[in-house]
Order: C-alpha cells, then sequence, then structure tokens
C-alpha cells in the first residue's frame, strides 16, 4: 500500500484571507514537519464584501503564492453567502509541497472592496 492509499482527503486547514486589491499573500496552511502534501481543491466561501474586481488571484506558497493555481478569478462572488471551489483543472504540479511550505492565497488583481473570505485547504498529508 502507497503512502497515500492510507490516507484519505480532508481539510487540511482553514483560515480568514484578505482579498482586497493591495492585501499581499495570507497564509492559511504550512505543512508540519515531517510531512509533505498534495492539494487537492480550495474553497473560498462566505465572503464578508462582494469580491467584483477581483479578476487575478493566485494559491501555492512561496513569496507570490504562484505555484498551485494562478490567474483565478473571484470577481462573480458578489453575495456574502456565495462560495467557490478551485481546483488545479487536470494541471501537473511540479512537485508536492514540503514540510514547511506555507500555502495561501495573494492577489494580483485582489477585489476593489475591502474584503475578507473563509479559505478551506484540502488535500492529503503523508510522513515525508
Amino acid at each position: 500500500m502507497s503512502k497515500l492509499q492510507e490516507k484519505a482527503e480532508s481539510i487540511l486547514a482553514s483560515g480568514t484571507v484578505d482579498l482586497q486589491n493591495g492585501d499581499g499573500k495570507t497564509t492559511v496552511y504550512t505543512v508540519p514537519p515531517g510531512k509533505k502534501a498534495i492539494i487537492t481543491a480550495v474553497v473560498i466561501r462566505e465572503p464578508t464584501a462582494s469580491l467584483a474586481g477581483g479578476t487575478d488571484f493566485d494559491f501555492g506558497d512561496g513569496a507570490n503564492a504562484d505555484t498551485w493555481k494562478t490567474t483565478v478569478d473571484l470577481s462573480s462572488m458578489t453575495g456574502t453567502d456565495d462560495y467557490m471551489r478551485i481546483t488545479n483543472n487536470n494541471a501537473v504540479i511540479a512537485a508536492v509541497f514540503d514540510a514547511g511550505d506555507e500555502f495561501g492565497v495573494k492577489d494580483a488583481t485582489g477585489a476593489t472592496a475591502d474584503a475578507q473570505a473563509a479559505m478551506d485547504v484540502i488535500g492529503y498529508e503523508y510522513d515525508a
């Protein structure tokens, strides 16, 4: 049995993210010591204000959070009950996330309003 076959997909972390243009990167999940992680989806939910104008968000690790999914348009999320499930759309990810990697979101063109939302990071965590 492979390391992944014995693990179930789950919510690895949840947190509040800042999504207004110019807010910068918000980290939601840090891979624990001795672990690796595969991120399968991100859910952005319950924004505090309209995300209109937010046409370019990046997700991943590093200073620009651009290693998992880039150029995500959240501008259609205008209601406080809205949510969006984001996947990597069958794209090849160059590597799994290693211990200490900080997964989050960064705006390239964020929302016009001062908005926050809940962000769930979904995936697998396994021993390195």
